[in-house]
């Protein structure tokens, strides 16, 4: 969110906003910045402690000299996330190919926004200063975060950031049942169709499910989405993400896919994730409920 060096080239996307609230905001499409988080791992923290990357703007910059998240202004035909991970790289050197991004929360103006993106390190990243726009960029524990003099508006969203920080999402689907509710001839060729349903789940995780349909906090999750495929079914390959986002796993079952589906929900669950088992099938609902994981039907991943 930090208005550019005028001695730096101008994006597409720069430029103020006079918002019907009474305030200018900067980003012409909106702004957004990233939320980087790792656990700790030193012996004394707890279950919950998680340092994130926080950068120390400049002193030119709006609100200058306070610490707050690498970001700025989205450029036309970018989405929030891509505008952060690209801020995020220009601004504390931070590649896509290293963080698993997981959620967004959103603050809406009349005539503006600001998305913070909320990603886990899943490589050893360390920050630097990668552009004129910060002082310094540096991991800063949980609790040392309030320490520093915040910029207003990110002390503001803290508490509610602080509610995504750990956590991810990851839907279990029952191919079988998820086709099977869809009359489109996907028995005729069941390996192509769970291909199909691989490729509109890659979608769904690449643009994101709404919190309010999860029932989760923030405005859009973003899932490790984890396929079972049984019988003829079976077959079709996973797809890694792509700069930090998109990740569907294929899982063949060797035996029942019921069973599969229980053992991903259950191992996913035991690693601290939130599960959301997708099928319709309501013994199997009953299972992976029993095991801590939510359940919905396929209208969650379809259409």
């Amino acid at each position: 969110m930090t208005p550019p060096d005028p001695r730096s080239p101008h994006r597409p996307g720069d430029g103020w906003v006079e918002c019907r609230c009474g305030h200018r905001h900067w980003g012409r499409h909106g702004a957004a910045g990233l939320l980087l988080w790792r656990p700790l791992r030193h012996p004394a923290t707890g279950p919950h402690d998680y340092a994130v990357v926080l950068q120390h703007r400049a002193l030119w910059s709006h609100h200058g000299g306070t610490w707050g998240l690498p970001g700025g202004a989205v450029d036309p035909g970018e989405t929030d996330v891509q505008g952060a991970l690209r801020e995020a790289q220009e601004e504390a050197g931070l590649p896509p190919s290293g963080v698993a991004v997981r959620a967004s929360h959103r603050l809406e103006h009349p005539d503006w926004s600001y998305t913070t993106v909320v990603a886990e390190a899943v490589e050893d990243l360390e920050p630097r200063v990668s552009d004129p726009e910060s002082l310094g960029v540096a991991w800063v524990e949980g609790a040392a975060v309030r320490e520093r003099r915040l910029l207003p508006a990110f002390a503001d969203a803290l508490p509610a950031l602080r509610a995504l920080l750990g956590r991810r999402l990851v839907l279990v689907v029952d191919g079988a049942n998820t086709m099977g509710s869809r009359p489109d001839g996907w028995w005729r060729d069941r390996a192509a169709a769970t291909t199909r349903l691989r490729d509109e789940l890659l979608t769904l995780a690449t643009t994101g499910l709404p919190a309010e349909r999860l029932g989760l906090p923030g405005h859009t999750w973003y899932p490790h989405v984890v396929l079972v495929a049984e019988g003829r079914g079976r077959g079709a390959a996973g797809i890694p993400p792509a700069d930090g986002v998109g990740r569907v796993d294929v899982v063949d079952a060797p035996g029942e896919g019921d069973d599969e589906i229980a053992a991903q929900a259950e191992r996913h669950v035991r690693e601290g994730a939130d599960v959301v088992v997708v099928t319709a099938d309501r013994e199997l609902r009953g299972r992976v409920e029993a095991s801590g994981a939510r359940t919905a039907g396929p209208s969650l991943v379809l259409g």
